[in-house]
């Protein structure tokens, strides 16, 4: 029985990309978080927000550094 691989290849433009991506999603979470923290009530979860954006982030630096060659 054959194995299966998955094989994923990205151009050094897309690893680019993605990295601003992730980039992006980083200092909206952090001014998500300095505005919660100003006072202002924002009616969902803040923090939680923030640590989504913060993994995905995480996630996605991860993809464009291994297989994006960024770096």
């Amino acid at each position: 029985m054959p194995t299966m691989a998955l094989v994923l290849g990205l151009t050094h433009q897309t690893g680019v990309r993605l990295a601003e991506i992730a980039f992006l999603l980083l200092l909206i979470s952090g001014l998500w978080l300095v505005v919660g923290q100003m006072g202002f009530k924002i009616r969902w979860g803040q923090t939680i927000v923030a640590g989504v954006l913060l993994a995905a982030a995480g996630l996605i630096l991860i993809v464009a550094v291994h297989w994006g060659h960024f770096g």
